[in-house]
């Protein structure tokens, strides 16, 4: 039997989830549903002839606003996809009490086709046409980094959006979030997803009602298998490697390299960054790419790649005891049941990426109230850290090791309150989905999740009168 798509199994998640929920009669409906999704055709004159490109906008929900969500720059994308990953990020926001409604853009093209001053005109255009329809606005829908996108393009859609006076100038910048940090940016966006995973995969194990991932309650000596090296993989080994994993799988789209010792993630990606490829990396045994996810057991696999990387085809043959889904969808919805089956765990992408959009909040926040994170209160904190370690020392009769005094008298820097609170967040919601697992009967992780989101977006429209 042929796996479902990728919006089809978001569907049959957000079924399973409303079985377990006493609902008015259409409101599974009604919250299932995307309001709309917006075509949009433009033309750009590049190298003597005029180019079309095709995109799109999808708002899932507005019992909420600003809607939030990426725009993905990819060849293959389409309506369904859109659709999909804008209900995702819907019940993502709820899930984390991030109060924003679910939206998601995609550009069919091919990023690497053009070079970076055509493709900044395609954004710029791509800007105008979302702007004009109010699919761009801090107020109304807020567009982010994705696949195929960074604070690049969110530069570039800013910097259009203040040209075109498209709203009140005091607020402009928050149009869209990802943006450098020089260009009303945010420490820790960059590295938002991967440091969610890494939080999501500490509350995972240090929760008591939890089994040892291959006999161990934290991190240290554990084994992973990373499927996808941009961004989010990146982020996500370089922080499991410093908790005392060994990353031993690297899985790319051309080539998948591994190494029983684990690879140093830095050294990964210099040699990829200067080759373009991890393919031929010193001391790697390499494999064919779609080989990668079969090829060798692992205590974690990290899907950071494409959605409906684990289907029907090759979930008898993985062999690993966590799933953690950095990327929306990599598991179908009959591949999870193969894999359930097997004993094997899933935390669900709505729970472990969600760290881009908690910190996408952050930075919106700060735009809108034009007070940088930190700046109140840093030198009270410094002043009430050096208090307490002279304290200290006075009491003790001796000095604290230099590392003790600066971590207490430490100021809080904007990188420091938003990983504390992006860790809080992270925490909370997991903690959330497990007192909801309690109360369900033969239900896994995911459902508790969908559960969880499900009813907050419930409570949203009763009070709104649905």
């Amino acid at each position: 039997m042929a796996d479902q798509s990728f919006l089809s199994s978001v569907q049959h998640f957000f079924d399973r989830a409303v079985k377990h929920l006493d609902l008015p009669e259409g409101l599974s409906e009604r919250i299932a549903q995307c309001n709309s999704t917006y075509t949009v055709r433009f033309g750009v004159k590049l190298r003597g002839r005029i180019h079309s490109f095709q995109g799109w906008r999808s708002v899932h929900s507005e019992h909420i606003e600003p809607v939030k969500g990426g725009i993905r720059y990819a060849l293959g994308a389409d309506q369904s996809e859109v659709e999909a990953l804008a209900s995702l990020m819907s019940l993502k926001c709820a899930l984390v009490n991030v109060p924003f409604g679910g939206s998601k853009g995609a550009l069919a093209i091919d990023p690497s086709a053009w070079t970076e001053d055509e493709l900044e005109r395609i954004t710029r255009r791509f800007t105008q046409e979302l702007a004009r329809r109010d699919l761009l606005h801090p107020g109304r829908n807020v567009p982010a980094p994705d696949m195929g996108t960074s604070e690049r393009e969110m530069a570039w859609m800013a910097d259009e959006y203040r040209r075109i006076g498209a709203s009140d100038a005091m607020n402009q910048n928050a149009c869209v979030t990802g943006k450098p940090v020089l260009r009303g940016g945010i420490e820790g966006r960059v590295e938002a997803t991967g440091r969610g995973l890494q939080y999501a995969l500490r509350a995972y194990l240090s929760h008591p009602d939890t089994p040892p991932v291959a006999g161990r309650k934290t991190l240290e000596g554990l084994t992973v298998v990373v499927q996808g090296f941009g961004n989010v993989g990146y982020h996500a080994a370089k922080f499991l490697m410093q908790d005392g994993c060994r990353i031993v799988g690297i899985v790319e789209h051309d080539i998948a390299i591994f190494s029983n010792d684990g690879f140093d993630i830095e050294q990964v990606a210099a040699f990829r960054d200067e080759t373009g490829s991890v393919n031929g990396y010193p001391g790697a045994t390499c494999v064919p790419s779609n080989e990668g996810l079969t090829y060798k057991a692992a205590d974690i696999l990290i899907p950071a790649a494409m959605e409906n990387a684990i289907t029907t085809q090759n979930c008898e043959n993985i062999d690993y005891k966590l799933i953690v889904e950095a990327a929306n969808g990599p598991v179908t919805a009959e591949a999870e049941e193969c894999l359930n089956r097997r004993g094997i765990e899933i935390l669900p992408d709505l729970y472990v990426n969600a760290g881009g959009v908690v910190v996408s909040y952050f930075e919106w926040v700060k735009n809108i109230t034009h007070l940088p994170f930190g700046l109140m209160d840093r030198r009270q904190n410094i002043r009430s850290g050096t208090a307490v370690v002279s304290a200290i020392e006075e009491c003790t009769g001796r000095q604290l090791p230099e590392g003790q005094r600066t971590l207490i008298a430490r100021d809080g820097r904007e990188i420091d309150v938003v990983r504390s609170g992006l860790e809080e967040v992270m925490t909370e919601a997991f903690d959330d989905i497990m007192k909801r697992l309690k109360t369900l009967d033969k239900a896994n992780i995911r459902t508790a999740a969908y559960v969880v989101t499900i009813a907050r977006i419930t409570e949203f429209y009763r009070a709104i009168g649905l």
